[in-house]
């Protein structure tokens, strides 16, 4: 078996986390060409928020399944599945000529896509010693981050040349590539050691999530996902159409002001999981350091409703920006805590419950947005919503689980 070196361990993050760029590609496809789709198939916001619903529930149902899964296999054959299913399934968008094919390809990818992320904190609680996987996760943010700021330059001209179907067409190939990538540096490399899995607590009775309902730091963990998580969504399918909407933007003028919010949520991301590395190997107790991160996070996004009284579109973007680094240092925060309390054989399907939770949570808000936008509603309740949103799912965790204690 070959070693794992430290160079070895990263560049094998390095390219799950490229893939995870290519798997993410459909969302923001699909909100930065709103119009060019809604002009080609007739939708309408609310059509639009349905989609995004159906898009939601397929990947909240097949979390169920994906974490099972991920933790029965392990990294490996999780990643070639994974890897392979949605990029299948976002090249079928290429194939799409009518709405009905749209949604089915849209669900398709809905499912498929839900191993991205209980294989990411499977692979950083796999590769990364306890006291740097923050920083794993915070790098993991940065490289998907990357991805997204420029999304909004190349989708657009992607659009142009070969139209929205291709640009999903190219998120497929992509996939691809990145797997034969992985494959070729994972040769030799052996990822799960069963007998330190099966040593450790929450004992597995055979049932797929049995001893995880049982444990009340699963559902600490659950309901702040779902909480803070469904601001992350509104956010996803719904700041484009609130630039566009508020600002009169076309979809070429978005691509500055949505890079600088995906820059924001980069550095959200890579600073939240340095301090938290620094602090950590510093002496400070893991549960100060969780909360106090996850403390500052949801504060930082609790002044979104002023961005409806500014007049001024750029500083709007700034603080939007700011937001969204909020939202990555609390997400990120939870994450690595699910390494810190959760055994290594159990953290697949406590993260895809979690997972599950706030994809389902996220969607019917993104689709109640469209129901209320299309009966006149602003923007104002739901960025009300989104400010207290971090500080009660910090709360929730604080309530539930008051400390953290590792595993390890």
């Amino acid at each position: 078996m070959k070693p794992i070196t430290p160079t070895l361990r990263w560049t094998l993050f390095g390219l799950l986390c490229v893939a995870g760029i290519f798997n993410a590609m459909d969302r923001p496809i699909i909100s930065i060409l709103k119009p060019s789709m809604q002009s080609d198939l007739g939708w309408s916001d609310s059509e639009y928020g349905r989609l995004a619903l159906i898009t939601q529930i397929a990947a909240a149902a097949s979390f169920l399944f994906t974490g099972w899964l991920i933790d029965r296999i392990g990294v490996r054959r999780s990643m070639i599945g994974g890897v392979t299913a949605w990029s299948l399934a976002a090249m079928a968008h290429g194939w799409a000529l009518a709405a009905w094919q749209v949604v089915a390809a849209r669900i398709g990818l809905g499912v498929t896509e839900a191993m991205q992320t209980p294989l990411t904190i499977k692979m950083v609680a796999t590769l990364f010693e306890t006291n740097r996987r923050s920083l794993a996760l915070g790098v993991n943010t940065a490289i998907g981050s990357i991805g997204t700021i420029a999304l909004p330059f190349v989708i657009p001209l992607l659009a142009t040349a070969i139209g929205w179907r291709g640009a999903l067409l190219i998120a497929g190939i992509g996939g691809f590539i990145t797997l034969a990538a992985w494959l070729a540096v994972a040769r030799g490399v052996r990822f799960d050691d069963k007998a330190e899995d099966e040593a450790q607590d929450w004992s597995d009775d055979g049932k797929p999530y049995g001893p995880i309902l049982q444990d009340r730091r699963t559902w600490a963990i659950v309901i702040a996902k779902a909480v803070s998580d469904s601001t992350f969504w509104l956010m996803t399918f719904w700041l484009p159409d609130f630039y566009r909407k508020t600002y009169d933007l076309t979809t070429e003028q978005l691509a500055v002001p949505l890079a600088l919010a995906f820059t924001g949520s980069a550095l959200g991301g890579l600073i939240a999981g340095g301090v938290s590395t620094a602090l950590i190997g510093r002496g400070w107790p893991v549960a100060r350091v969780r909360f106090a991160v996850m403390l500052v996070s949801a504060l930082i996004v609790t002044p979104v409703p002023f961005v409806l009284g500014v007049g001024s579109f750029w500083p709007v973007a700034v603080m939007m920006a700011v937001v969204l680094a909020g939202h990555q240092g609390f997400s990120l925060s939870i994450f690595a805590t699910i390494t810190d309390v959760v055994p290594r054989a159990k953290i697949g399907r406590v993260t895809a419950f979690g997972a599950f939770c706030g994809n389902l949570a996220g969607g019917l808000l993104v689709y109640y947005v469209g129901i209320a936008r299309d009966a006149g509603s602003s923007f104002t309740p739901f960025f009300i919503f989104a400010a207290v949103s971090y500080l009660l799912a910090l709360a929730w965790l604080h309530l539930l689980m008051s400390t953290i204690r590792r595993v390890e």
